[in-house]
């Protein structure tokens, strides 16, 4: 049977990191929550957040809607897992998005679990998939649709939508970028009884079709300058305006909460 509505509780704590939450999860508590969920049919979307998305939803208000009220927002870039660090959470790593749909599709491979997938070129979602049956042979997967890049009419959505409810999908990848698939996925929450995750690149990442950074370049945080370097004219201006704007904004919230802090423990003293 079909649960259109979450109905059970989550155990997890979140740190708000420039007004973003972002949940105290690793890959395996990510996991377990996303493959729980997904059992009982859960309509659930968690959302990945880096840099990019966390500035951008300071102005973009649909974008920042999604990532306040979705079921969890993980830390994809480094430059967050410092701020969880920083802000009391010790133990916060990196939940890269690629990464988590390896682990999340290893595990439902596991577990019988129905995939399906929203998004990614007309022409690589099918190379997407091959590579991911190769991996995975035994992976149950549904559902995939590539929609196009413009906006969809109603009547679309109206057909995409029950296509990915009749597949019976248990666990839904969502690739079509970021602010317009955090949206989608908030705007489709109660009507898909699947976990849907918004993992841009990851389509294109796992289709071969873009290069990922070296991971000693995911360590110290430089990942966004290996993309610049691979697509200057598409990212200069995405990095020029939320790198520097992290940056000062993250700053105020450290000297707020170390100031807080500070204030807190004088006060027990006394």
């Amino acid at each position: 049977m079909s649960t259109l509505s979450p109905s059970t509780s989550s155990s997890f704590t979140s740190t708000e990191v420039v007004d973003t939450p972002i949940a105290n999860l690793d890959y395996d508590g990510s996991v377990a929550q996303i493959t729980e969920w997904a059992r009982n049919h859960e309509s659930r979307y968690i959302g990945v957040c880096n840099v990019h998305s966390v500035i951008s939803s300071r102005w973009t208000p649909k974008l920042r809607e999604a990532l306040t009220h979705s079921d969890f927002n993980t830390a994809d870039g480094m430059p967050i897992v410092w701020m969880q660090k920083l802000l009391g959470y010790k133990d916060a790593s990196r939940v890269y998005g690629p990464t988590l749909m390896l682990h999340t599709l290893a595990a439902a491979e596991r577990q019988g679990l129905k995939v399906a997938f929203y998004g990614g070129h007309e022409d690589r979602l099918p190379i997407l998939l091959e590579k991911l049956k190769e991996k995975f042979p035994e992976l149950k997967i549904v559902e995939a649709i590539s929609p196009p890049f413009r906006a969809i009419t109603a009547e679309e959505d109206e057909e995409y939508t029950r296509r990915l409810v009749e597949s019976e999908a248990q666990i839904l990848w969502v690739g079509i970028g970021c602010p317009k698939q955090e949206d989608w996925m908030r705007q489709h929450r109660g009507r898909i009884p699947a976990v849907m995750l918004g993992v841009g690149a990851a389509f294109d990442f796992h289709a071969g079709a873009v290069a990922q950074a070296p991971s000693y370049l995911q360590k110290i945080g430089m990942e966004w300058a290996y993309r610049l370097y691979r697509e200057p004219k598409r990212l200069f201006k995405r990095y020029l305006t939320t790198n520097p704007i992290f940056i000062y904004k993250a700053t105020l919230q450290l000297i707020r909460h170390y100031c807080s802090f500070s204030a807190k423990r004088q006060n027990t003293a006394h």
